[in-house]
């Protein structure tokens, strides 16, 4: 189902009997909001004022909240792919695991997913340069491959682990990965850091360590270290960071005779 209408952009100024005559595309059928939910709660004039509870599996339910000014959105279980695209502001919180394509080049806002996420979250679509560009996406659990790819502004938070090319295309904003990457991080970044405190299985032969960090600020504030500073992509004629921690890379060492 293409559900972008499930917005509190959309639901603003309706009663209930408009918001139930909302269309989206299930397959290539034409159906009504209200022929596949059910819908109760109370209007709002303005999608500030508006909280939109959804219950149920919507996992198939796509673009929920796609381009979204303000308000807020509770999934209660899983979410569907292209959550929050092109979001420009306001909040997402999902219970359980989000799709991929979450915060799909998103300009503001803030999603907070509590399982797991698929790939490209906050990235560009295929075609585009221009991926997240502001806002928050916290990831509780693991996410998949290239999550910030042509990211531009904006923080990726993810407390597991990330699959690969985190970061690829980068321009500017923060990546910040508490688990382990599977590697190629930073692939092609120009700009922007990337900080993983777990394990990676190597760093791409076109960044060059810099120095050894006791810490690395992420929104203002302090994440212990120590980790290796290295800068790239020099294929890109990139000044990007990417700190990878010491003590979780020790087959990284033989980086610190170059310093």
């Amino acid at each position: 189902m293409e559900a972008e209408c499930i917005s509190p952009d959309a639901f603003a100024e309706k009663t209930f009997e408009e918001i139930a005559n909302l269309e989206l595309w299930e397959g290539n059928r034409k159906r009504s909001l209200g022929e596949l939910f059910r819908i109760e709660g109370e209007s709002a004039a303005k999608p500030e004022e508006l909280s939109i509870q959804v219950w149920g599996d919507v996992h198939k339910v796509r673009r929920i909240g796609s381009g979204m000014t303000a308000g807020e959105i509770v999934i209660h279980r899983d979410a569907g792919i292209h959550l929050g695209e092109e979001m420009k502001g306001g909040k997402i919180t999902v219970a359980g695991n989000a799709d991929s394509w979450t915060g799909a080049m998103m300009k503001n806002g803030f999603i907070e997913v509590k399982g797991n996420a698929g790939d490209y979250v906050g990235a560009a679509y295929r075609g585009s340069v221009k991926g997240m560009r502001g806002g928050t996406i916290v990831i509780h659990g693991n996410a998949g491959n290239e999550i910030g790819c042509f990211m531009r502004q904006g923080l990726i938070k993810v407390y597991g682990s990330v699959g690969q090319f985190a970061g690829m295309h980068m321009k500017n904003g923060t990546i910040f990965v508490r688990g382990n990457s599977e590697g190629r991080a930073g692939a092609e970044m120009t700009g922007g850091k990337i900080v993983v405190c777990g394990h990676m299985p190597s760093v791409l032969p076109t960044f060059t360590v810099d120095s050894i960090k006791t810490k690395v600020k992420i929104n203002g504030e302090d994440v212990a270290g120590p980790f290796y500073l290295f800068v790239g992509d020099l294929t890109e004629e990139g000044d990007g960071k990417l700190y990878v921690s010491q003590a979780s890379n020790q087959h990284l060492k033989f980086y610190e005779q170059y310093l």
